[in-house]
């Protein structure tokens, strides 16, 4: 099929998608208060809190380290054998939580995401499509039953901050404003290390100024955690980097990664899994850079996230926000049915079913479907699309482009100080995904720091031994 039709497909599907929903405000009011009541139904009768477990470890940690002369990497949530396993510089990042009580924390946490997210959204959007509040009425909604955003804020992660911060430069390369691209990729990369994936991708498109920058910036946060505190940056990067076990069972159900899979089978070797790592970045690497030389950022960067979820060895659920870029590639590439089969997939909670037992064909299946998804969207996401395909770059756009339909926000992307972009449809906007969320039960939360509606499984000890004082007597505040 040529680009040109190709394109006139995908506008004519946003059109079709639009006329099943009411015309009229009344009628749009009326459906967005329906789905409202439906959500805040669903959110009240299915227990979805998990107490905030994350933003525990992140407040004890820096209050202990603050105000305590604690070790940042020896503090324990009480009662648990879980604390602090980021880099250095993320401590750095989160030590004005030290100035907050409990629940000023929780709620300068929910409007963090909150901010975040709203920002990945706009960013996803595109011109012309960030005013249409019906469009984002219905967005939200189903972004409320979408599961790794749902344990993003429950849990108090800062996944979503990382996403806004690496999606500020795709939209800096889109736009062809790159010259400060790249920061955003390095702030991310210090606070986590799956976002350094996103440096490769920038060496893959010769984009070698921001893969500076990107580094730059990296080291220069690190290098300041280091100045802050010597002994942990030390321990950090010569022992618990390497020590999966303080993070948690590496079968554990919610461990969708390749590594979560191979240890759900029993086969938790480094060799085989390194094996399964090289191809799937041989595959990445293929299809980004085939995504980024055609100027197809919001593909490349989609595809990033993707790959870096599933070379990880530890993907927990709410990791894959990362997964949300490549749902408004789907839409912008008219396959807004595909976008909403597998967004659906990611309401359920299905791999929960397996938490107690992953064995057989059924449990290699179900237990790993959020693994199953994300390799789908790495080989079959749409990238790389002639220049001839996209409509006009964003900066013309309002001269040239019809008026948008009322669906899901869409972005426009450009290619390298190109004239030439892609729509992208936002994250949420996937069809069917609240007919997913309804297989989801009533179970009992869990306040595992990788927890679902179900039970968790029990947890290894940490090989850390230097547990802190502050363990048994924690920080008050």
């Amino acid at each position: 099929m040529t680009g040109p039709s190709r394109s006139g497909g995908s506008r004519a599907g946003l059109e079709r998608l639009a006329r099943l929903g009411p015309r009229t405000d009344r009628g749009r009011l009326l459906l967005v208060l329906l789905l409202v009541a439906a959500v805040t139904a669903f959110t009240a009768t299915v227990p979805l809190l998990r107490g905030f477990f994350d933003l525990r470890v992140y407040y004890g940690t820096v209050h202990t380290w603050a105000h305590h002369g604690g070790r940042i990497y020896d503090y324990r949530v009480p009662g648990t054998v879980y604390g602090f396993t980021y880099p250095p510089f993320a401590a750095v990042a989160m030590l004005p939580l030290a100035l907050l009580g409990r629940a000023a924390a929780i709620a300068v946490s929910l409007l963090v995401n909150l901010a975040a997210l709203t920002a990945v959204l706009w960013i996803l959007a595109g011109p012309g499509r960030r005013r249409d509040w019906y469009r984002w009425a219905l967005c939200l909604c189903l972004l409320a039953l979408f599961e790794p955003l749902r344990d993003t804020f429950s849990f108090g992660q800062v996944n979503l901050v990382l996403l806004a911060l690496v999606l500020v430069d795709c939209l800096l390369l889109t736009t062809g404003r790159g010259r400060w691209a790249g920061a955003g990729i390095g702030l991310a990369a210090a606070v986590k290390l799956t976002p350094a994936l996103f440096i490769g991708l920038l060496l893959l498109a010769g984009r070698r100024r921001a893969a500076a920058l990107a580094t730059a910036v990296a080291a220069a946060a690190t290098g300041l955690a280091a100045w802050a505190d010597p002994a942990a940056s030390r321990f950090y990067w010569t022992e618990a980097l390497w020590d999966t076990g303080r993070v948690g069972r590496l079968d554990y159900v919610s461990n969708q990664s390749l590594q979560g899979v191979l240890a759900r089978l029993g086969e938790p070797g480094r060799p085989l899994w390194a094996s399964a790592v090289l191809l799937t970045l041989g595959v990445w690497a293929w299809r980004a850079r085939r995504a980024a030389v055609a100027g197809d950022w919001p593909a490349a960067f989609a595809l990033t996230g993707i790959a870096a979820c599933l070379v990880s060895p530890v993907t927990w659920v709410h990791h894959l926000v990362w997964l949300l870029p490549s749902f408004a590639v789907l839409v912008r590439a008219g396959r807004p049915r595909i976008a909403g089969a597998l967004y659906a997939v990611l309401c359920t909670s299905v791999v929960w079913l397996w938490s107690g037992d992953a064995s057989g064909l059924g449990g290699f299946l179900g237990a790993n479907a959020y693994v199953w998804v994300s390799l789908g969207l790495l080989f079959a996401l749409p990238a790389g699309q002639p220049r001839a395909d996209r409509p006009p770059l964003a900066r013309s756009a309002s001269a040239t482009a019809p008026a948008p339909s009322p669906v899901s926000p869409a972005t426009t992307a450009a290619g390298d100080q190109s004239e030439s972009s892609s729509e992208a449809g936002a994250p949420a906007a996937a069809t069917g995904a609240a007919d997913g969320s309804a297989r989801e039960g009533g179970r009992s939360p869990s306040s595992e720091p990788t927890g679902s509606t179900c039970p968790a499984a029990a947890k290894p000890q940490s090989s850390s031994a230097r547990a802190s004082s502050y363990t048994v007597s924690p920080p008050s505040a």
